[in-house]
């Protein structure tokens, strides 16, 4: 009999047959090695041993073929996804399933994906290795991240969690093919094409005051569950759901040895890392409904509304009637946020009218002017640049890297400045090399 070499095409005989019992059953028949069931009281000896090989003959036959349809069910199924995570590998219905889900993918120009095998090759790798990818375990001596921190503007360390090769290139498949094409509010300025945080300040220029708030533990705040639910509302199945938010999510974890081996140990529930380039686009699409409502009662209201990621920033014109309580508008957003699911950092909440210097994503929008780089920041890039120039150290860790993507960042608000300081900085360079 000749013997399946190919995983993937064996499971879908199987499929076509009716599952792995009707595939043996007729795997056996087409070979001559199904035995058909007989009375042995009348069977001679010699008949009798004849019955008894064949029927061994399909015993043995049986298993091999049962062996051969297990591993092509493993090659093409995901089995389990690991310590608190449900999974089914039958591929029915739920009743969660969005109506006409295929149109609405198709509406946003999503891929088709309907089951994990068509997940894994749209990301060009194996089921088991997309299983690989998504599995979970509380204590892991093995996860697809590297840690490392940077520090805050106050002074704290900022973990972030890097996803390794294989699966950065899943993630960056998943958010241009489907993360990136998902709605977006109007309102949303960070990590959206053509939007930056000058986009995000230019809003806010001439304003009577602005209220800055921050919504506390943002990425682990998205977690699993609603992660899911971003890819069920988007069309997709349980089954790829559960696939796809297991990708572009992981639980923070705490690294532990014990007797000689390095464990990595879940400290909460699976949610964003901050690291993977899908992260900041969920966050995107998940506050459609609380970007909504809080720009519509901005709007209702006179004010105006922007949120960059985790930064929210509402300013009332000055050309407007005199601004009204900013401590009501405040309440009323923090009870959105917690509406959705988010929490206001109390500690960052800011309310700077015009006596004061009113930035907005790090650039100041006082007055009708465009927004701008601080004055403190200029002055510091102009210094560092004339000391360049005259052969002496940089100071305040600027290194000519640092300094030109300050520049770049000038240039952004102020082309004219900006250029001026990247072309000094490009003819100190050619003159160094």
């Amino acid at each position: 009999m000749k013997r399946q070499s190919d995983p993937v095409t064996l499971w879908r005989e199987i499929r076509n047959a009716g599952g792995i019992d009707a595939y043996i059953d007729e795997q056996l028949k087409t070979h001559g090695y199904l035995v058909e069931r007989r009375a042995t009281d009348s069977m001679s000896k010699r008949e009798l041993s004849e019955y008894k090989k064949s029927l061994k003959a399909e015993a043995a036959e049986k298993k091999r073929l049962k062996k051969e349809a297990w591993q092509a069910y493993k090659q093409n199924n995901i089995l389990h996804l690991g310590e608190g995570i449900y999974w089914n590998d039958a591929d029915t219905a739920d009743r969660y399933d969005l109506p006409k889900a295929a149109e609405r993918a198709a509406e946003n120009e999503l891929p088709v994906l309907d089951s994990p095998a068509g997940l894994a090759r749209a990301l060009d790798i194996s089921v088991a290795d997309l299983r690989w990818l998504a599995f979970h375990r509380d204590a892991a001596t093995h996860i697809h991240y590297y840690q490392f921190s940077i520090p805050k503007r106050d002074g704290t360390q900022r973990p972030i969690w890097a996803p390794l090769p294989k699966l950065k290139n899943a993630q960056r498949w998943i958010l241009r093919q489907i993360v990136e094409k998902l709605p977006v509010h109007s309102a949303a300025h960070g990590f959206v094409p053509l939007r930056s945080t000058l986009s995000n300040a230019a809003t806010h220029t001439g304003s009577q005051v602005i209220i800055k708030m921050d919504l506390k533990d943002f990425f682990p705040t998205v977690t699993f569950p609603r992660v899911k639910g971003v890819f069920r509302k988007a069309g997709y199945t349980e089954q790829v759901a559960i696939l796809l938010a297991a990708l572009c999510t992981e639980a923070p974890r705490e690294k532990v040895e014990h007797a000689g081996t390095t464990y990595y140990i879940a400290m909460g529930p699976r949610c964003l890392p901050q690291g993977a380039p899908t992260s900041p686009a969920i966050t995107n699409t998940l506050c459609l409904s609380l970007d909504r409502r809080i720009s519509a009662l901005a709007h209702k209201n006179g004010w105006r509304y922007t949120r960059y990621a985790d930064d929210l920033t509402l300013s009332f014109p000055v050309k407007s009637k005199k601004a009204p309580a900013t401590g009501k508008i405040a309440g009323l957003i923090k009870r959105i946020a917690a509406d959705e699911g988010f929490l206001i950092n109390p500690n960052k909440t800011r309310f700077v009218r015009p006596s004061g210097c009113q930035r907005v994503t790090g650039l100041v929008v006082n007055d009708d002017q465009p927004p701008r780089v601080p004055r403190s920041v200029k002055r510091r890039i102009r210094a560092a640049i004339h000391n360049l120039s005259q052969g002496k150290e940089l100071k305040n860790g600027d290194t000519p890297q640092t300094l030109m993507g300050y520049a770049a960042y000038i240039y952004m608000s102020e082309p004219e400045l900006g250029r001026r300081l990247l072309d000094a900085l490009g003819k100190i360079n050619r003159e160094a090399s």
